[in-house]
């Protein structure tokens, strides 16, 4: 009898047990929130070399269907819409090449610049101005591109 009691005793955690846990994960959470709090333009600047990772992939596989990139006149949007102007895709993927169907902002909220051909890759430059709105800058203000990794 007395062993059964002893197995009801220990068995699941205590109400002081699971208020620590709470805690810590609470002290956690918080500690890597203020973490992210303090750093916004790095977690913008990461957003969008996510969004141009995002998108080379899209373009390359537009290519890869359709043999060319779309022109600088056609630009992001024949990764989501068929283009009629211009070289027309004659294999273009029925659902587009985005997820969602949108062209994503960057995370000041404004378009995402394209050229094809690229200036500074043979096939197509894609970047934003950062924070700033301006060729280059600083911290925040950092352009991000995608000629730091070369495209074909």
């Amino acid at each position: 009898m007395k062993k059964n009691r002893t197995l009801k005793k220990n068995s699941g955690f205590t109400l002081l047990e699971i208020l620590i846990v709470i805690t810590i994960i609470g002290i956690i959470a918080s500690a890597l929130a203020v973490k992210i709090m303090v750093k916004p333009g790095e977690a913008k600047a990461l957003k969008a070399m996510l969004h141009i990772e995002t998108m080379e992939g899209a373009l390359k596989l537009f290519k890869l269907h359709n043999g060319f990139y779309p022109s600088t006149e056609q630009g992001l949007q024949a990764l989501v819409e068929k283009p009629a102007t211009g070289r027309i895709p004659t294999k273009w993927q029925e659902d587009g090449y985005i997820e969602k169907g949108t062209i994503p902002k960057d995370p000041w909220e404004r378009e995402y610049l394209y050229v094809s051909p690229g200036v500074h890759n043979k096939g197509f430059d894609l970047w934003t101005y950062g924070a700033d709105d301006e060729e280059g800058g600083e911290d925040e203000d950092t352009d991000i591109t995608n000629w730091t990794q070369p495209t074909g």
